[in-house]
């Protein structure tokens, strides 16, 4: 489904959200004595209230972000000084507020806990721009990443997402006021998709992080057959041969990445692993996995400027190198209850 034009986003969609979220919250009672009614006829502890419980908290945290960001763009002059340094700041600290209110929930809620383990000294020593190079694994361990950025590390996140995203309202609004960029696949207008990315690294400053996914998408087995078969294609036989080895990632898309570090000359690369939540994409896959009680772990590996190899073949080389070392450490971490599907047999121990 193609995404709606921005006043549809707008002037449609943010008012619907704000009126559901009133709605649920003045009708939360019944809700709630329904969903308990339910409880009895559902494998798992407290599963249907659970879940909406989720549900209404989630929507009722966008609908607040909405009114705070509606508050804002009046107070900026109806958006005439919106992108102005001082309401550019004042966005990024409303995101680590409503980051951390939406961790404080899943916390209280759903027992999760997140655990940074094995961290390098340096990640969080402010003073230089960093280019931070995440697997993908759903919403829920990109919302954990940003919330790490911002609240942990005190970064401003510049980020390349999907044009999907913009569904959400208070995700569509916020992030479209910060300098992010939303890619589609196959459309990328005048510029090339490189050159989006690139025209976003520029000019970071000591207090930035550039955030990509160069897988583009979540692991399956199907996308990861797919994306060597298109490695073949286009004549990238090393690369698909070096992606049949991973058993938990997509390869990685380089153009991105290398135009980011091209354009940011003197950051750092932060490589991000992180396992716990990989099956929580979809509304299905939280349902199948309520109750959680999750833990998820994460790893940052830092390398300085001068250790980014400066030509192609070496870099490629470079990237597909921890990417394997990224996938060795999610099959090290990932929860013992927690298998994930694999294209071939382990390796040998």
């Amino acid at each position: 489904m193609g995404l709606p034009p921005i006043w549809v986003r707008r002037v449609v969609i943010a008012p619907l959200v704000v009126l559901l979220a009133t709605t649920l919250v003045t009708t939360l009672p019944v809700w709630l004595l329904i969903a308990l009614a339910a409880s009895p006829f559902v494998p798992g502890r407290l599963r249907v209230p659970r879940l909406v419980f989720l549900i209404v908290v989630y929507l009722v945290w966008d609908a607040v972000a909405l009114v705070a960001l509606a508050v804002t763009w009046v107070a900026s002059g109806f958006g005439w000084q919106i992108r102005n340094a001082f309401f550019q700041r004042a966005h990024y600290v409303m995101t680590g507020w409503f980051l951390r209110i939406l961790f404080w929930f899943a916390r209280w809620s759903l027992h999760l806990t997140i655990d940074v383990v094995g961290t390098d000294p340096d990640t969080a020593i402010p003073g230089r721009p960093e280019i931070v190079v995440s697997r993908h694994a759903g919403p829920g361990d990109s919302f954990t990443l940003i919330h790490a950025l911002v609240n942990w590390f005190a970064r401003e996140p510049r980020i390349v997402l999907k044009a999907a995203l913009q569904w959400d309202p208070a995700v569509d609004v916020l992030l479209n006021r910060l300098p992010n960029r939303f890619i589609s696949p196959g459309r990328t207008g005048t510029a090339t998709l490189e050159d989006q990315i690139g025209a976003l690294a520029t000019g970071l400053d000591d207090n930035d992080a550039f955030v990509i996914f160069p897988e583009g998408g979540n692991f399956t087995p199907g996308r990861k057959t797919k994306a060597i078969a298109r490695l073949r294609a286009s004549g990238l036989d090393e690369m698909a041969d070096r992606a049949t080895h991973l058993h938990n990632l997509l390869p990685p898309k380089p153009g991105g990445l290398f135009a980011a570090i091209d354009a940011a000359p003197d950051a750092g690369v932060i490589f991000v692993a992180h396992t716990g939540l990989d099956r929580m994409v979809t509304v299905s896959d939280v349902w199948r996995e309520l109750p959680m009680d999750k833990r998820l772990v994460m790893r940052f590996w830092s390398v300085p400027p001068e250790e980014v190899p400066a030509g192609e073949q070496e870099r490629v080389d470079w990237l597909y190198d921890w990417w394997a070392r990224i996938d060795a450490w999610i099959d090290d971490n990932h929860p013992p209850d927690f298998p994930l599907p694999r294209l071939q047999p382990p390796r040998a121990r």
